[in-house]
């Protein structure tokens, strides 16, 4: 059982153990300076990063959602709790990652990661998009050099070798699978930089320039924290940011590995590993995180195919923290810069600019919108919670404006209104609008046959509309009631004498 977990249900005949090994290799490879920038961008100690990408990918790789996703310290979850480290200390940073996880782990429970998929397409174009520009100029900072607290481009030979070794290692990954697909190519180029810049003795920047990457293995903490309903006032905001962050960006992660292999993944079952894992996190002095798309289409593109690459990378991490610190301290930036520009430039949905002419106005805007959202606040939850919104709002007004009334009347001089388009809180201010108690006869028949009563909104309007009709002692009568309709009647409560014809469905409610 737990080896079929591990593999996705393959035979062990059928994985190829050599792209899962080079797969993981990469991916450690190419996490290790993203999780030591965002701890040192947080003010924490860079092994509180490789911590948390020990623990987030070993976790989520054995019990997440699907094979081949890779989690890891992201910058996305970190960014939300660097007011409260800053204002409170390490120790409640620690605890608020704990909270979150709990969170994530209860919507997983719940049975809610799969409002995931309710997501538009619009949006997940803007969300790749914005993801891909903020990772190409995650990698432009690294041409910048910080000296007493001011931060300079870099100048003369330092720069020509930065710009030359990240061209280089841009031309290996892209040219190398033309030779063969064996062997990952960015695995090669990073390997290939590594040894070009020390043979020929290079001066250029390197992961030692960042932070030391030796450590030992994390241990049991609980956060140093009074355990009080203030300290919980405190950190529960922070927590809800990141469980929503965290979740939104692992799920959206899920469904974008889902769409490259024609798989489905567990959304419920991601997020309780998503909430397990950050859980650990706080517990062993890690920042927490959730999934990493770029390390992900990483371990995708080297030909990964099951949990072991992800394992593999997270072992990975663990042995460089306890034995090849040193060994890792001496890779290029430029070789990790090149894979990363190549990352972005895969993530990029170019499809999206061919679309434009062919997709609706309200989509393009939605599109543009999250991207810009992404890149200038850097905020992919509320990027994607905006987008959806607007997409939520844009779909309510167009089914509003479709909602209409033909009129007839029957061989009795009743009057019927026979209603198109949904009834709900969009349309009630038009469904309203299409009678006239005062001209009408004194019965008037209301066929939802083409229609139905949506939400409490409606079932208002309807309300208020009999209520008119009565006034003028004038009847209503409802025809061709879909069950749920009918359902919302029964339970509302509100309508004390209501006359339904007998042709609708009544059975349908007991």
């Amino acid at each position: 059982m737990i080896a079929a977990s591990f593999f996705s249900n393959k035979t062990y005949k059928e994985i190829n153990f050599k792209n899962e090994i080079f797969a993981g290799l990469t991916v450690a490879m190419t996490m290790i300076p993203e999780s030591l920038s965002f701890a040192i961008l947080a003010g924490l100690s860079p092994l509180t990063g490789l911590y948390a990408a020990f623990l987030m990918g070993i976790i989520t790789a054995i019990f997440g959602g699907r094979p081949g996703m890779v989690s890891g310290g992201a910058g996305a979850t970190v960014v939300v709790l660097i007011a409260l480290a800053s204002l409170h200390g390490v120790e409640y940073l620690f605890a608020a990652v704990v909270v979150a996880g709990i969170l994530q782990f209860l919507v997983g429970v719940c049975q809610l990661g799969r409002f995931v998929r309710l997501i538009p397409q619009p949006v997940m174009y803007g969300f790749l998009n914005g993801l891909a520009v903020i990772i190409f100029m995650a990698q432009i900072a690294q041409f910048q050099v910080t000296t007493a607290g001011t931060t300079t481009w870099l100048t003369g030979e330092s720069l020509y070798y930065m710009l030359g070794l990240t061209a280089l290692t841009i031309g290996i990954v892209w040219l190398f699978p033309k030779w063969t697909t064996k062997v990952p190519a960015s695995l090669v180029a990073i390997i290939s930089i590594s040894l070009l810049v020390f043979f020929l003795q290079l001066d250029t920047k390197k992961v030692v320039d960042i932070a030391s990457v030796s450590g030992s293995l994390p241990h049991f903490h609980l956060p140093d924290v009074p355990f009080t309903w203030e300290t919980l006032k405190i950190i529960l905001p922070f927590s809800a940011v990141m469980a929503g962050v965290g979740l939104i960006e692992s799920l959206l992660t899920l469904n974008i590995v889902d769409e490259l292999t024609n798989t489905k993944g567990n959304s419920n079952r991601e997020a309780m590993a998503q909430g397990g894992a950050n859980i650990v996190n706080g517990l062993f002095g890690g920042m927490g995180g959730c999934a990493m798309i770029a390390q992900t289409l990483v371990n995708i593109g080297a030909g990964a195919k099951t949990r072991l690459a992800a394992i593999l990378g997270a072992l990975t991490i663990l042995f460089i923290i306890l034995f090849g610190g040193t060994i890792i301290e001496q890779i290029p930036l430029a070789a990790l810069v090149g894979v990363m520009m190549v990352v972005a430039l895969s993530t990029f949905e170019w499809v999206s600019f061919r679309l434009i002419t062919k997709m609706p106005v309200s989509d393009i805007f939605t599109l543009f919108l999250v991207t810009g959202l992404i890149v200038f606040t850097h905020n992919l939850a509320l990027a994607v919670l905006v987008g959806v919104i607007v997409s939520a709002l844009i779909f309510a007004w167009d089914n509003a404006k479709r909602i209409r009334a033909r009129k007839s009347w029957d061989e009795k001089g009743n009057k019927i209104y026979e209603i198109y388009g949904p009834l709900f809180f969009g349309s009630t201010t038009a469904f309203a609008e299409k009678f006239v108690p005062q001209e009408d006869p004194n019965c008037i028949i209301i066929d939802f046959k083409e229609s139905h009563i949506a939400d409490m909104s409606a079932l208002d309007i309807l309300q208020k509309v009999i209520g008119k009709y009565s006034d003028l002692n004038k009847k209503v009568v409802l025809r061709n009631l879909r069950a749920d309709s009918l359902r919302l009647i029964h339970n509302s409560k509100a309508f004390q004498e209501i006359e339904i014809e007998e042709n609708s469905p009544l059975e349908e409610l007991h």
